[in-house]
């Protein structure tokens, strides 16, 4: 079966099901597909599972939108982090030089990035928007490397399913399925607008997932982990965003 046959198929039965059969039965067909978020279980499980299940079917290849310059926020909101620590404070006052991305995990060749050694990677720019759950949003112009090109050079291996990311900002972490992983709008972010990425934005860098909610864009990246599974990380729910009750997948 193609690709577009199996989605429509797949889509086909994902409706029947909700239809019919209520969302359990449309949680049964996503599980059939590998469809199933880490969060699935509890009450909110099945519909979280149909809402991830539905959206990779529908919009696997999907774009943010992007826009003009005219429309780049004037006053954008950076939203409330912890104080920088010390080490924090320490790497700031000497331009972040020895800022350092980790790559490890699922990947032939583990590696760690300086932000220089990123800027030599391939570049992208786009001009999003960063939509928060709590109400507020900012468009920005957003500059880095594709996630796609770090993960290539580390060597990223078949079974990999998930990229892992964690921050300085208390000990914050978060998880992308591939689908998101390797999407050419997904990026380590290290300038915005008109100079290097400001420490209230995230810099030096931030992984911008510009197709799911900004609590997915974190700050003060630090290291990357590919992995086949997620319940070895924290208590399994794929980030620490559900152990806090928000959704593990948070798409836009």
């Amino acid at each position: 079966m193609n690709n577009i046959s199996r989605r429509k198929a797949l889509t086909s039965g994902l409706a029947t099901a909700t239809g019919f059969a209520g969302i359990a039965a449309a949680a049964r067909l996503a599980r059939r597909y590998r469809l199933i978020p880490p969060d699935s279980g509890g009450i909110y499980g099945p519909g979280e599972t149909l809402t991830y299940a539905a959206q990779r079917i529908l919009t696997a290849h999907s774009l943010a939108r992007e826009f003009p310059r005219s429309m780049i926020s004037k006053v954008p909101f950076a939203n409330e982090t912890s104080p920088r620590n010390e080490a924090f404070q320490r790497l700031q006052a000497s331009g972040f030089k020895d800022w350092r991305l980790a790559v490890d995990g699922l990947v032939a060749n583990p590696v760690s990035f300086s932000l220089a050694d990123l800027r030599r990677l391939p570049v992208h720019s786009q001009i999003t928007e960063v939509v928060c759950e709590e109400g507020w949003s900012y468009i920005a112009e957003w500059i880095g490397t594709p996630l796609v090109e770090v993960l290539k050079a580390a060597g990223i291996l078949p079974p990999a399913r998930y990229v892992v990311y964690f921050s300085t900002d208390r000990d914050w972490w978060d998880s992308i399925d591939m689908a998101d992983a390797l999407h050419p709008q997904t990026l380590l972010t290290w300038a915005m607008n008109d100079g290097d990425l400001a420490v209230p934005f995230g810099g030096p860098l931030r992984l911008r997932v510009p197709r799911q909610l900004g609590y997915k864009s974190v700050k003060y990246i630090t290291r990357l982990t590919a992995a086949d599974s997620l319940k070895g990380f924290g208590k399994g729910l794929g980030s620490a965003s559900p152990e806090g009750g928000y959704a593990w997948y948070a798409g836009i």
